[in-house]
């Protein structure tokens, strides 16, 4: 077995995160490390992490690599070391015991979905709050910062406070609730309207661009 193998089986890449100062949830969420995360869009598995908000993905060595800026063979040495793990030894039964997620495997394909779209659509609407902000209160307000802050289809008054308590829910509510909250957004067609719509916002940014060339 090779230190690569001996690393992975014994130390899932929960373990790894929070032993390097990350703060997980009880989902398995974090905020990414790798860019400027407001709130937690890092999903930690098992065997593998996924940012929803940058794209970084990789398993337990990967993420060590990129949190210190080694190579994947010292990260695994650093890991190895840390958790005191014998290169020349296989991992004991104990450490090859992972828990398993309560959880369907389509129940765990909903949930990330819904996660990315609300996250997504959460670094939107914050990033509209600020740079489409009126410069004063007699200022003409721009459709993107009312729709940030204002009434919106989904008959709330803040979309965006909306926004962060779904996701709130979904990353550290109890497994029943998450449970609820993904059949609520998944039947009701929240998840899908706000995937349309960062469609339209990508194909509004194209023009943008297309009309600034």
């Amino acid at each position: 077995m090779t230190i690569y193998e001996t690393v992975k089986a014994a130390v899932t890449v929960r373990q790894a995160a929070e032993h390097y100062g990350l703060q997980v949830s009880r989902n398995g969420m974090t905020r990414c490390p790798f860019h400027d995360d407001r709130h937690p869009s890092m999903k930690l598995n098992e065997d593998y992490f996924y940012c929803f908000g940058c794209g970084a993905t990789g398993d337990v060595i990967d993420l060590v690599a990129r949190l210190f800026d080694l190579s994947a063979y010292e990260a695994a040495l650093k890991l190895a070391t840390d958790f005191s793990l014998d290169p020349d030894k296989p991992p004991s039964t104990a450490a090859l015991q992972k828990p398993k997620r309560p959880m369907s495997r389509a129940f765990r394909e909903d949930e990330m979905y819904c996660q990315r779209v609300l996250c997504d659509y959460l670094h939107v609407l914050e990033d509209w709050k600020v740079r489409h902000a009126p410069p004063s209160p007699e200022a003409e307000w721009d459709d993107r910062f009312v729709e940030a802050y204002a009434r919106y289809a989904l008959r709330v008054c803040q979309m965006l406070d909306y926004v962060e308590y779904l996701a709130d829910v979904l990353t550290f509510e109890e497994l029943e609730v998450q449970v609820k909250a993904v059949e609520m957004l998944m039947k009701d067609g929240t998840v899908a309207a706000l995937e349309e719509r960062l469609h339209r916002i990508k194909e509004e940014k194209r023009d943008e661009k297309r009309e600034a060339i």
